[in-house]
């Protein structure tokens, strides 16, 4: 059974709403991917995120050069453009890509500007898992404290986020999308710490 475009493409948008308003809080959007029944080389739940979001209006640009099926596949099922990580609107990170290719991809997409800073990218990753434990932590708009957040990335990932979003409001919002079909978010607003052990 195939999705519904409207209903289920809404149920996605809702659910990142809900995470982009409360950075950490994780939720699942499990029972639409369970009616996905695309042929494609990244997760049904990526897949899923980047037909929410995506429209022939933007631009993506995906991060490692092994990813030509997956580049076409997102342009059909989107209509979105291909496009340099200078110019894209967004970045997609399929699980697995090089830690050093996605550090460069950091320091070269769009942050905006101070008078446009919604001229932004925001990142769609793939993680191999989304909990709230663990050494990274959020605080700010949206967190009554602070929340942890893993994500699987190392702490120089979280450095190199930080380095992009500390002129705010320039910045880039950032789409975690792990193997269960949850799905976290940590927009610009938010400050990111990494806790040392003991």
């Amino acid at each position: 059974m195939a999705i519904d475009q409207v209903h289920d493409l809404q149920y996605v948008y809702r659910k990142l709403l809900h995470s982009m308003s409360r950075p950490g809080t994780i939720s699942s959007i499990t029972e639409p991917v369970k009616r996905m029944d695309y042929s494609i080389p990244c997760s049904e739940a990526l897949l899923l995120t980047a037909m929410t979001l995506l429209d022939g209006e933007v631009t993506f640009h995906i991060i490692s050069n092994e990813h030509q099926g997956l580049i076409e596949k997102i342009s059909e099922y989107t209509s979105a453009k291909y496009a340099s990580i200078h110019e894209a609107d967004f970045v997609i990170v399929p699980r697995g890509d090089n830690e050093q290719a996605i550090q460069h991809a950091m320091e070269h997409c769009k942050i905006g500007s101070l008078i446009d800073p919604q001229q932004s990218s925001t990142w769609l990753v793939e993680s191999p898992v989304l909990q709230n434990d663990g050494q990274t932590v959020l605080k700010g708009p949206g967190i009554q404290t602070e929340i942890p957040l893993q994500t699987g990335f190392p702490e120089v990932f979280w450095r190199a986020r930080n380095q992009r979003t500390n002129e705010f409001p320039m910045g880039i919002d950032l789409i975690f999308i792990d193997q269960a079909s949850q799905i976290a978010c940590v927009p610009r607003t938010t400050a990111v710490a990494h806790k040392e052990v003991g």
